[in-house]
This record gives C-alpha cells, structure tokens and sequence, in this order.
C-alpha cells in the first residue's frame, strides 16, 4: 500500500467541506481531502493537549528515535512524496527531492535536540539549589504556505514534537497533502503516538480560530507579511508568542569586479527557481553601471533560453504557478512597471498558469515589481554607481529576509552587508538558500527574526522554568 492512500489520509474526520486536490499545470483532480472548520480547531488542541503530557515525560531517546525514523521514511519514500510535489505544489522534479532531502535533515536535528543540555545551575543567596530548566510550551500551532509546503511544514513540527510538545498544523489547502498529510503518514509510520500531530487543512477562519485557541500558546507561521501582522495582532491580545517567517523583497549586488559569466545562472535561478514563489527569492538585481546593459541582455538570454510547462510530464525549468490568483497578481505587477516605464526585456506573458521567465530593465522605485513582492518570476535590475548607493539601494526597502552580494572581494562584500539590515546574507550566491542546522528568518517586514533551524528552535519551542530546592523549609520573619 502507498504511504498516501486516498482511504486513509484522513483517519480524524474533521467538520468542513470537501476540497479537490488539483494539479496546478493540469487542473485534473488528484483527491478529495476534507477541510477542518473553526470547530475542529478546539477538539485537536484538547486531544493534543491530553496527549502531549506523556510524550513529554518519555525519555529523551524515545522522542529522538521517532524523528530519526521519520527521516529515514522520508528518504524511503522518496520516489511517492516527490511525485505529490511535483504533481500537487507545481515543483520541477529537483525542486521536489531538495525538499525531501531537507526534510529529512530537519528530522534529524530536531532528534538532536531531544539530547541537547536543558538548563543551568544558578548561583543562588540562599543555602537551595537553583537551577533552570527548558520545558515543552505543551501545544504548538503551525501555519505554513503552499510555496515549499513539505519544508515549511516539517521545519516547526519535527523540532516542536523532538521538545515534546504536542502540535497542530494547518497548510494551505492548496497543499494539504504534501504541506500535511505525508507529515502526518510519515511520523505515524515513524511511531509517533496518537493525537500528538492534528492536521487541519483550512482557509484563514481556521488559522485566525488557531491563534486565538487559549491551550495553544506558541504559534509559527510562515506566510506572507500582511497575514502575519495579522497573526502578530491577534496573538498579542491573547497573550502567546508568534514566530514570524514573512515575505521578502531579496536584493543581489552585483559590483563592479564581478564575473558575469558566473554571475548570470546564479542570478537567474535566484530570481526564476520555483517559479519565484520563494520568500528568499532574487526581487532585486542592483547591479553596478559598467555593467548593468550587459548584465540585462545576458540575464534576458538566459530567461529566453528557460523551459516552462508541466514538471510532471516534461522536463522543464519552471513549473506552473499555484492558482489563477497568483499568475493575475504576478502579470498585473509586470504590466504595471511597464506602463510606468520599465522596460520588458524577456518574457511578461503567460499561457494558463505557466508564467514565462520576465526580466524588467529601466525599473525604480516607482516601479510596482521592483517595490513590492512579486512572487513570480520576475528580475527587475537597476544600477547603481557606487558601493554607497547600492547600500541604500538595497536598505530602501520594507523587508529584510536575505542579501546576496557578488564579488571577488570577499572582505568588501562583508563589509558591505553590514551596512543593509537583513535576516541572511549569502556572499558570491544569490539569496535563496536553507540548511536544516542554520538560523532562519529576517528583520522588519520579513518577520520577527531567526526563530527557526539550530539552536533556535530551542528559544521558539520551549519555556525557561526557574526552580529551587531546599533542604528544610524556609523560615521567615512573620
């Protein structure tokens, strides 16, 4: 039997309507799932709650056993899962599997952190020991994307579960099976206990009815900026904690010494990979003047000589686009910078939900593709004269998710990043990178820094309890 049996994906019946998983390059229908309603929301939290006591008292071995086996079935089921990615998200093949292997690496560091030391001892006034010690928040709830479902899913929930805690995870409908599902048929088949993982596939009524949920305290959300303003509100009147991975405007500095012929496919893939629905995704090539017009005719060449159809059925560079919602608000972006002048030096058109490789010259900041986040694939490339320029080039900008600097100064290409506030900076690459071990997150607009990889999911999954332990009973004054 596969891992995802269409009988069985759901075994919790949930209360909303039924959803056609569709593929987004075809629009044939792949499933029917049932979505969750604002009232499943509470009945997942209080079974979770329930559970989540006893998978906390479990020896720390217990709880890394089962993330390590999941990142084996990951890998053993690589060949079903890929096809779904490929088939239900609009990934290429590559795109697909680097999922999968990222997966898999989240599971593995989040079993490490079952181990990690969990306090300190304090030095304390009183004849008492006094210690610390970092104790599971008990129910996390997750929120993640339709862009890179499986990652940004499996990112919050293996280091949540690994700490011990219980969790509820709504992904966008669009990919509920990939985003969901395959977590939940992975980590059941990997022996997680019952009711510890709840997936409720649902539209914002469900996450708006997570957030305000009083036995969920954590919440990570991964989306775009103004739903996570609005997350961020709304969890702070409820008093609990929000991680915020949001949307990015990604900036590429090309300086004067750099090797276009390296340069170009590094530009490229950052501005083109997954169809430009990544948060990290290249939305800004500042490139130095000397060599901005050989820079925008090699860049377009290269979007022209790009394949785009059906990752399922051909073999292409890009994919479709998500849904009829996204491709309008891609080209309506691109049709208004060119009516305020930019200039189309590849692509802008389209055929269904395929969204041809565009490339804009003569952009600034009136420009609506230049300014804001597109997420599609468009490169607006402007120049700039000097390092200072580029600077404030790159820092005039709300977001600051990630930086890419390109030069063969490695020192000055340090030097200038610590100029332009931003989360991540990649020297000689462009900005879409992730590893399961590294901090991730931005500044301003892109969210509320690196809450999730490494370390810090320790921070964003578990409390700090100070405790003190006397050999007698106090006495005091009165």
């Amino acid at each position: 039997m596969p891992l995802l049996d269409p009988k069985t994906w759901q075994p919790r019946p949930l209360s909303g309507n039924a959803h056609a998983v569709t593929e987004p390059a075809t629009g044939d229908t792949l499933g029917t799932v049932t979505l969750a309603d604002a009232a499943d929301v509470g009945t997942a939290a209080r079974a979770a709650l329930a559970a989540q006591t006893g998978w906390a008292r479990l020896p720390h071995f217990v709880r890394a056993g089962v993330l390590r086996k999941a990142g084996d079935l990951f890998t053993a089921h690589t060949d079903e899962l890929r096809e779904w990615l490929v088939r239900e998200s609009g990934s290429v093949p590559g795109k697909a599997e680097f999922e999968l292997h990222v997966a898999a690496q989240e599971c593995y560091e989040a079993a490490a952190l079952a181990s990690r030391p969990a306090g300190q001892i304090l030095p304390s006034e009183a004849p008492r020991l006094s210690y610390t010690r970092r104790v599971p928040v008990g129910v996390v709830g997750v929120i993640a994307p339709f862009n890179a479902p499986l990652i940004l899913s499996i990112r919050s929930v293996a280091p949540a579960l690994a700490l011990g805690n219980a969790v509820v995870l709504k992904p966008d409908p669009r990919t509920a099976v990939c985003g969901g599902l395959a977590l939940a048929a992975i980590l059941v088949e990997a022996g997680l206990p019952d009711d510890l993982l709840h997936i409720l596939p649902g539209g914002p009524q469900v996450g708006q009815v997570l957030v305000a949920d009083p036995l969920v305290p954590v919440i990570s959300f991964t989306g775009s900026t103004a739903a996570g303003r609005a997350v961020g509100e709304a969890a702070g009147r409820h008093l609990k904690r929000a991680h915020l991975e949001l949307g990015g405007n990604s900036a590429l500095i090309v300086l004067e010494d750099a090797d276009l012929d390296a340069v170009i496919s590094t530009a490229a893939w950052g501005s083109f990979f997954h169809q430009g629905q990544i948060c990290m995704t290249t939305g800004r090539h500042l490139v130095h003047r000397s060599l901005y017009e050989e820079y925008v005719e090699r860049l377009a060449v290269k979007a022209e000589s790009l394949s785009v159809g059906d990752p399922h059925r051909e073999r292409v560079h890009l994919g479709p686009l998500i849904d009829t919602g996204q491709r309008d608000k891609v080209h309506q972006l691109v049709e208004a910078s060119t009516s305020r002048g930019a200039r189309l030096a590849a692509g802008g058109t389209h055929e269904q939900l395929f969204y041809r490789p565009t490339v804009l010259a003569g952009v600034d900041d009136d420009s609506p593709a230049y300014a804001e986040e597109v997420f599609g694939p468009v490169a607006p490339v402007r120049p700039f004269t000097s390092a200072d320029e580029a600077a404030a080039l790159a820092a005039a900008n709300a977001y600051g998710l990630a930086l890419g600097i390109v030069t063969r100064d490695a020192a000055r290409g340090l030097d200038l990043a610590e100029r332009i506030p931003t989360g991540i900076v990649h020297i000689n690459d462009q900005t879409v990178n992730d590893e399961a071990v590294a901090p991730f997150g931005g500044v301003a607009a892109s969210g509320t820094g690196a809450r999730f990889g490494g370390e810090a999911n320790l921070e964003a999954f578990t409390d700090v309890r100070w405790t003190t332990v006397r050999g007698d009973v106090a006495a005091y004054p009165f």
